[in-house]
């Protein structure tokens, strides 16, 4: 749209002059008549809705228009302005005057509320299939994949091609055969310009069939389908272009009063500039020309808002804007029956046939060959699981148990081992020998040393008496390992092993030998229980390892498989989220350099591209976030949306790109 479009746009008033009435006795008995308590009701019940309680249908906000009668009394005024005929009488008093534009103007805040709702409604589906069409392009084998689903359609297209030029060569030759029997007949028309018309079908056929034949060749069916896939596309970004364009136009041009945030509404008629009754009007005629056609592929953008405005400026519905204005109401009450009741849906149906013409395929045509498969290869299914009924129970049987045992077994046993552990159960206790069996040997060789001692004294201590004092100290040395009497009379014993072995102690000796071997044996082996007891947390640990590795892998496996991949959808949701970024920076970059940007404030373009990429982001936020930081990522969000300058509005950009890197990255 033009910048002298927008401002002419915006400067026009028309001309109304709201009169205080006179406090008059007349006047007081007015203000209770029922006609205005019954427009009083229906504009209360037209008020605004609370975000508690749903917002008022279509069909329930015509209701409540034909309740008031001010449709069938705008129904009659255009029938009597085209007609020529006597204007209905308007209303009675001042009081229902204005209760009448009470009424409209509330029923134009809910049906902008129903337009606006229906352009954000349209959205979701149009970047969806958008996106469709990008995975399709941006990869060779879902490009192949496309291609095979859509063979079936077009191959009918084909054959319904071949048929429809089978049947335009036979009326060919049809007029061919007749030629000779009219020429003869008239006498105008010889036989060779028969033939040489029939020569000239022939050939028009042969190059009309190379040229078929060299477009067959160059564009291959992968190729065609990329560029039906390209051309669809860019359908439908171009009826997005258009939307947009709509939502911007209505969100900067409808509805609007010009005041600030702490505006007092009290003294609108008598402080404010801006008479409110206008803008009722224009935003009543704006919506009607907004929902006229979305669907314009070649019609340039400008051209589109151009057009809107021109029609909003030449609306009858404003030009019948004067002094006297009491059959105003009447008119736009009419007018927002119609677009509640045919407008909306129209361009509902409008944007909705472009999603169907242009979107991805349906789902018969893109899951054809699956269910194909499926359907033929099920009889094949349902004989060998017939023939095998008995292996395959016995299969699920034996998968059921041995799942079982491998839980119980390897998870749920080794978890009760550590617990034990733990808890130093002394059930649990890892030994390689029993607790009193090195105090035993240990005994018994003490008990062996210190006989040896008092059967050889000399050989203990060199004399031919031991005393209970060296007994002692014998007895102790033994406990700590030292046998010295016994290696003695072994040693002495070893210079005639015959005789020692025969008259000697040499035998003796040598089994109290193998008894200390025993006994170090089994210190050695006690010192690897105690290792092994220090470690025994550890082991069992180590134990249940494989058990919970086993189980996480394959629950995981089976939550991939068979739930809902919640974690692949965050990460595909985090890529859209960075591409929605994406597309909002693109589309500052580009109002930065567009001529339509005056005083750094966004075109409606713009505006309505802003605000299609924002809501595509509120619906891709939910549940990606912490709730505390989804909560600042909306309002930062809505600084974005909202802001009054273009600068504003890309810092608060840059600001969630560094924020919330961490979840989106």
């Amino acid at each position: 749209m033009s910048r002298v479009t927008r401002e002419r746009f915006t400067a026009r008033e028309p001309d109304l002059v709201e009169v205080e009435p006179a406090a008059t006795a007349a006047g007081l008995a007015g203000f209770s008549s029922p006609y205005l308590d019954e427009l009083l009701a229906i504009s209360k019940a037209l008020s605004p809705t609370s975000s508690s309680r749903p917002p008022l249908s279509a069909l329930t906000i015509r209701g409540l228009l034909h309740r008031s009668g001010l449709v069938v009394a705008g129904q009659e005024t255009l029938r009597a302005a085209h007609s020529g005929g006597p204007l209905p009488p308007a209303p009675r008093n001042h009081y229902e005057s204005e209760a009448e534009w009470l009424v409209v103007s509330m029923a134009t805040v809910q049906t902008y509320g129903i337009l606006m709702r229906t352009c954000l409604d349209q959205i979701i589906p149009l970047d969806d299939h958008i996106w469709y069409w990008d995975e399709v392009l941006g990869s060779s084998t879902n490009l192949s994949l496309y291609t095979l689903q859509t063979s079936p359609s077009r191959l009918w297209s084909k054959i319904l091609d071949v048929k429809d030029a089978v049947s335009d060569a036979r009326a060919q030759l049809g007029r061919f055969r007749d030629g000779p029997v009219d020429a003869l007949e008239s006498g105008r028309a010889g036989l060779a310009e028969r033939w040489h018309d029939f020569y000239g079908i022939v050939r028009r056929s042969v190059a009309e069939r190379s040229l078929h034949d060299i477009q067959a060749r160059v564009l291959s069916p992968v190729a065609r389908c990329r560029a039906d896939a390209l051309q669809r596309r860019a359908n439908l970004h171009r009826t997005r272009l258009r939307l947009s364009s709509t939502l911007g136009i209505l969100i900067d041009e409808g509805l609007r009063f010009g005041l600030n945030e702490d505006a007092d509404i009290s003294k609108l008629d008598a402080e404010q500039g801006r008479p409110w009754k206008a803008v009722v009007e224009r935003s009543v005629s704006l919506m009607s020309q907004v929902t006229k056609s979305v669907v314009h592929y070649e019609e340039p953008i400008s051209q589109f808002e151009d057009a809107i405005f021109t029609d909003v400026e030449e609306d009858d519905l404003l030009a019948a804007t004067g002094d006297d204005n009491s059959d105003q109401p009447g008119r736009l009450a009419h007018r927002l029956d119609f677009i509640l009741k045919r407008a909306i849906p129209r361009y509902e149906g409008d944007l909705s046939k472009a999603v169907v013409e242009h979107g991805r395929p349906s789902r018969l045509v893109r899951y054809w060959l699956p269910a194909g498969v499926l359907l033929l290869s099920s009889t094949t299914v349902l004989r060998i699981a017939a023939h095998r009924k008995a292996e395959i129970v016995q299969w699920i049987q034996e998968l059921g148990t041995t799942a079982k045992d491998f839980w119980f077994n390897w998870v749920v046993e080794p978890v009760g081992r550590v617990i034990k552990t733990i808890r130093h159960d002394s059930e649990s206790e890892i030994a390689l020998m029993s607790r009193d069996s090195l105090r035993a040997d240990r005994d018994s060789l003490e008990r062996m040393v210190v006989e040896f001692a008092r059967d050889k004294p000399q050989a203990a201590v060199g004399s031919s008496s031991i005393t209970e004092s060296q007994l002692a100290d014998i007895r102790a040395k033994v406990k700590e390992g030292d046998v010295t009497p016994v290696l003695r009379a072994y040693e002495n014993d070893l210079r005639k092993p015959f005789v020692g072995a025969v008259k000697g102690d040499l035998v003796r000796s040598l089994l109290i030998q193998v008894q200390k071997t025993k006994v170090d044996l089994e210190v050695a082996i006690g010192g690897i229980d105690a290792l092994l007891r220090s470690q025994e947390l550890v082991f069992g640990f180590v134990g249940l390892t494989p058990g919970v590795l086993v189980s996480v892998v394959v629950l995981q496996y089976l939550y991939g498989t068979l739930g809902n991949r919640k974690g692949n959808g965050k990460g595909r949701r985090a890529g859209r989220v960075i591409r929605v970024l994406r597309n909002i920076d693109r589309i500052f970059y580009e109002a930065a350099t567009d001529p339509a940007t005056v005083n750094n404030i966004l075109s409606y373009k713009h505006r309505g591209l802003l605000v299609c990429e924002v809501h595509v982001l509120r619906s891709l936020v939910d549940g990606l976030f912490p709730r505390d930081v989804e909560k600042d990522f909306l309002e930062d969000l809505e600084d974005v949306m909202s802001g009054q300058r273009l600068d504003r509005q890309r810092k608060a950009l840059k600001r969630i790109r560094w924020a919330y890197a961490k979840w989106i990255h």
